[in-house]
């Protein structure tokens, strides 16, 4: 019944999410309006702010189709941006449900039940629709990285985790999933790129504080280099960072936005139709993230990523993390969350409780908890971003796989093809 009930909810949910992300030593605690986060580097501590900003659920149009979607986002930064422009880095949730509408959650979980296929997609109809219905708040899925935000913010990023509940409730599927996410991502790098040259736009004004809702003045203006963006994507998101950094589309860049690392976590590649020309990555720094007891995607996101780096001249890295699931990257996706459609993704043995396996795979390893995974993600995620947004080598044999500080926690397989000049 277990397995019926996990392929009904994947069917009608179409729920696809992966991030890894995490740090060396220690979670971080949920975003607060204010954090203090220990920065291992030798600029020491740093304070960590959380801001928000929504243009409005239907800000944003979707090529093509016309369908509406938000422009939205989440924002950690050092609450002292100092006098050099600080790296950006961008975040991107998969697909997932859009509406916390508890009354459907209950009426899938009885249609599950029943193996009603019927009554299920009714149900998940009303959980993946958008905008919400009336008194039903969104499933906020952009602050399920907030501790990796908070992470990458104390080490002196600017880090915005973008809403894609549009997207997710559209008709987009396949390449053009990932085409949409993609102009998704401009649309908001060319909002910070233009508060940030002129202090104009439709960002000015718009920030709110995370925990209070008021309207926080913050001044970015000239505090942001666009020059040294990342961007990470996790499961459908995973695959629009890439289609947005690949060599054929780097061309919808906004002016003035150099993207300067990718990394794909369990990114959902399965789905994707186009060849792979659409996806092939010469010129920027690439990762990929995936765990073995993932139970969305599979074995294969890596090997697309290889194809998709085989003729780059950039550096490209691949980490596999033994007992990482899907969801458990993201805090939105996660059971303890208490959110609706929330759930452990990673496959489970009858009669061997604690142990996992994944998508497509025989793998049988030991399920790290939430915070475990979070934890080891973060730390890989972390040292790939500092390398290669702020030239921090001293994590090197960490991406390398020559030394692995989470060892106690877990293995990582890591497999490192390095080709810019040193």
């Amino acid at each position: 019944m277990a397995s019926r009930r996990r392929k009904l909810l994947a069917r009608t949910l179409a729920a696809t999410a992966v991030l890894a992300m995490a740090q060396t030593a220690g979670m971080s605690t949920p975003a607060a309006s204010a954090a203090t986060t220990s920065d291992a580097s030798a600029h020491g501590t740093r304070s960590v702010a959380t801001v928000t900003y929504n243009l409005g659920d239907q800000a944003y149009r979707l090529p093509g189709s016309g369908e509406p979607a938000e422009l939205a986002a989440t924002v950690h930064y050092p609450k002292d941006l100092g006098a050099t422009p600080r790296p950006l880095v961008v975040e991107l949730h998969g697909w997932h449900a859009t509406c916390a509408d508890h009354a459907a959650g209950a009426a899938l979980d009885a249609a599950e039940q029943a193996e009603d296929s019927e009554a299920a997609a009714a149900a998940s109809q009303k959980l993946s629709s958008w905008p919400c219905a009336p008194g039903v708040q969104p499933i906020d899925s952009a602050s399920g990285y907030d501790y990796l935000g908070e992470k990458l913010a104390g080490h002196g990023f600017i880090v915005v985790s973008i809403h894609a509940n549009g997207i997710n409730a559209s008709s987009a599927r396949g390449d053009e999933n990932a085409s949409v996410r993609a102009d998704l991502i401009n649309k908001h790098l060319a909002l910070w790129q233009r508060l940030n040259s002129t202090g104009k736009g439709g960002l000015a004004g718009a920030f709110r504080d995370a925990a209070t809702g008021k309207p926080k003045r913050v001044d970015f203006a000239h505090h942001v280099d666009l020059n040294r963006v990342g961007t990470m994507g996790h499961s459908r998101g995973g695959a629009g960072v890439t289609w947005h950094a690949s060599d054929r589309h780097q061309s919808g860049w906004p002016t003035g936005v150099k993207v300067k690392a990718v990394l794909a976590l369990a990114p959902a590649y399965n789905v994707m139709t186009e060849d792979m020309t659409a996806y092939e990555i010469r010129k920027t720094p690439f990762a990929v993230v995936r765990g073995t007891c993932d139970g969305q995607v599979g074995s294969e996101a890596l090997g697309f990523a290889a194809d998709a780096a085989t003729k780059s001249k950039s550096d490209f890295y691949q980490f596999q993390i033994h007992g990482a699931n899907h969801n458990y990257f993201n805090t939105q996706w996660s059971p303890s969350s208490g959110q609706v459609a929330a759930r452990d993704d990673a496959g489970h043995v009858d009669g061997h409780p604690g142990r996992c396996t994944g998508s497509g795979g025989p793998s049988d390893d030991a399920q790290l908890t939430e915070a475990q995974q979070r934890q080891v993600g973060a730390a890989y995620i972390d040292a790939f971003f500092r390398r290669y947004l702020a030239d921090d080598h001293r994590f090197d044999p960490v991406l390398t796989g020559k030394r692995h500080p989470l060892s106690s926690i877990t293995s990582v397989d890591v497999k490192a093809v390095l080709r810019e000049r040193r």
